[in-house]
């Protein structure tokens, strides 16, 4: 793979990596009218996160941010704006209450940004139910941002986002996991990393963590007072007080801490895309670097550091 590095300044691999990525939003989005009846904009920008929903895995991050966006394009519907396709598929346990919660939320902000006209194309949001690995094989190939985005310090490794990165997708994501390596391999250059570090995780979890601060933040006081007006006709209350929590306590997974952080990624990521020479050339060497994930590579190091066996050739 990393012999595609030689055509990293090759602007017709560029154009043939564009087309193909075409293609295969063209597929996804026939799937998306096909499953939901929810039309696309295929020159928006594909925005995935696909995963077990768990609030670890920040969909609530995600969802809010979407919130946001929303209200912005509502109060200026003619401001710049890179149109963006959010598209979320995952499942939740079947005693975990408030992932089920998060699961009506962004439902039910899909439900009222894609029913708004004159929000039109620029900003859709789509969840996908049943999510399975023929899914996937539909779905990766057609992501250009992977949202990567769990409190740091969180997630074990992460295998979703390895897959996305070989079908050229960019991470957006916190340093967590396998993104620590996946940065290593890309450069900073082609990953987009926001938020707390572990180690400051860590850090505010023992000087004390009070999310009620930034709810002096004019953008997440309004969204924690959407929430609890309600959304497409229902109220996310209990999902407010969960992120404010009682006598100042809350939010296990510091959406707030960390949603400015993420918002500014998320203006970068716009920015970059708008340039589709930059953002092609970023996809090329995420394809190019995504070698070290392979599965051989994994069962080699595993054979010669912890088995420690070796390998047998030409068996017969």
């Amino acid at each position: 793979l990393e012999n595609l590095l030689k055509y990293s300044d090759n602007i017709d691999v560029y154009t043939r990596l564009a087309e193909i990525k075409k293609i295969n939003k063209i597929r996804f989005a026939e799937y998306i009218k096909g499953t939901t009846n929810i039309s696309v904009n295929i020159d928006s920008i594909f925005d995935v996160q696909a995963k077990r929903l768990h609030e670890y895995k920040r969909q609530l991050l995600n969802a809010l941010h979407i919130l946001y966006l929303y209200e912005m394009l509502k109060e200026n519907p003619n401001m710049p704006f890179q149109p963006r396709t959010f598209i979320f598929s995952a499942k939740a346990a079947p005693g975990y209450h408030m992932a089920k919660r998060i699961i009506r939320l962004i439902c039910c902000i899909a439900n009222e940004v894609n029913r708004d006209k004159i929000i039109g194309d620029k900003l859709k949001a789509v969840f996908l139910e049943d999510y399975r690995v023929t899914l996937a094989e539909i779905m990766m190939p057609a992501a250009e941002i992977s949202e990567q985005i769990s409190l740091a310090g969180t997630e074990a490794s992460g295998t979703g986002n390895m897959k996305l990165m070989i079908n050229g997708a960019i991470t957006l994501g916190t340093l967590d996991g396998a993104n620590v390596e996946i940065s290593e391999a890309v450069g900073d250059d082609n990953i987009l990393i926001f938020g707390l570090r572990a180690n400051e995780v860590e850090a505010m979890k023992q000087n004390g963590y009070y999310p009620s601060n930034y709810y002096n933040n004019p953008i997440i006081s309004r969204l924690i007072e959407r929430l609890i007006s309600g959304i497409s006709g229902v109220s996310f209350e209990d999902i407010a007080s969960s992120l404010i929590g009682q006598n100042g306590r809350g939010d296990p997974y510091m959406v707030l801490a960390d949603f400015d952080s993420y918002r500014q990624i998320q203006e970068e990521a716009a920015l970059r895309y708008s340039n589709p020479n930059r953002w092609n050339k970023m996809s090329l060497i995420n394809i190019a670097s995504a070698g070290r994930f392979s599965s051989d590579k994994a069962i080699s190091e595993y054979s010669n550091w912890i088995w420690k066996i070796d390998k047998l050739n030409d068996i017969k």
